[in-house]
């Protein structure tokens, strides 16, 4: 009694300190989300050397740095490499793809794989940093971190709660996220962009405002149009890609196991384990002490 009484608070010290981080960094990408929003700065899109583009990087940064601070201890090193990796993958498939006449993104495959192999802080500080490491090369993509880190949260989630562990519920999970996402985004790509950057998703935007309506509701009906499907599609791809890692792989993903993200799998010292291998073991160890 007395060495778990000990033990407890020192476990649950480190957990407190994480949830901490990851609240302050959400709030960081939240309140940078509502300046941009409130204060529509037309010069964000001019690079980063004006004022609101510094402020913006500054908040989306602060915020994915504490995210991965919080999930820093948690992560194996296999997770640490593919986070590079998604970010490399995010932006080539973002700027290929909306250079294209396709009215989808694909800018999220990298966030929402390390959602599902790493949870929801790891997802949606991913999220942030493909943002803003991207905007150093396309500036437009900057006021766009909070709703990119929403969806490796948002995945992260979806991933926790059992949304993978059948095949079909993925795109259902995406869809759904595409919607939140849309409505999110919309009036950052309004009032602070002025529009889309996308060739096909600006031409969709073009065909709402000739019918009339306004730049908000273009664009709002753009992306519940576009980004629903868009991340059904995303959620599909990450999907066939995680089962279709070898189980050792998967096994280096302590998220994978302790959630049970994937059909057919057990907690990390769950029931199932302890039940096959304990009398087996039990009874070796007791035959050989009587043997």
């Amino acid at each position: 009694m007395s060495s778990s009484s000990l033990t407890l608070p020192s476990q649950e010290r480190p957990a407190a300190r994480r949830r901490v981080l990851e609240i302050l960094g959400a709030l960081a990408i939240a309140a940078t989300y509502v300046y941009l929003v409130l204060n529509q700065p037309a010069d964000i899109t001019g690079g980063p050397g004006s004022a609101s583009a510094l402020i913006a990087l500054t908040g989306f940064l602060a915020g994915a740095v504490l995210l991965i601070i919080a999930v820093l201890p948690t992560l194996p090193a296999s997770t640490l490499v593919l986070i590079p990796v998604a970010l490399v993958l995010n932006i080539v498939l973002g700027q290929f793809v909306g250079s294209t006449l396709v009215p989808f993104y694909l800018d999220a495959i990298g966030t929402v794989l390390i959602a599902v192999l790493a949870g929801p802080a790891a997802g949606a500080a991913t999220g942030a940093l493909s943002s803003i490491v991207w905007s150093f090369f396309n500036p437009t993509v900057l006021p766009f971190a909070a709703g990119a880190a929403l969806i490796g949260c948002l995945a992260g989630l979806a991933a926790r709660y059992g949304l993978f562990r059948r095949f079909y519920l993925a795109p259902v999970a995406g869809f759904v996220t595409g919607i939140i996402a849309g409505v999110v985004s919309a009036p950052v790509a309004a009032f602070v962009f002025g529009g889309t950057s996308g060739v096909a998703t600006g031409a969709i935007v073009s065909a709402f405002r000739a019918m009339g309506d306004t730049l908000l509701a273009a664009i709002t009906k753009q992306a519940l149009l576009s980004d629903p499907m868009d991340k059904a599609i995303v959620f599909t791809i990450v999907a066939i890609l995680v089962y279709a890692l070898p189980r050792r792989s998967r096994g280096q993903f302590p998220f994978l196991r302790r959630h049970r993200v994937l059909a057919g799998q057990t907690p990390a010292g769950g029931p199932v384990q302890s039940s096959a291998q304990g009398p087996v073991q039990g009874n070796a160890q007791d035959s050989a002490r009587n043997g």
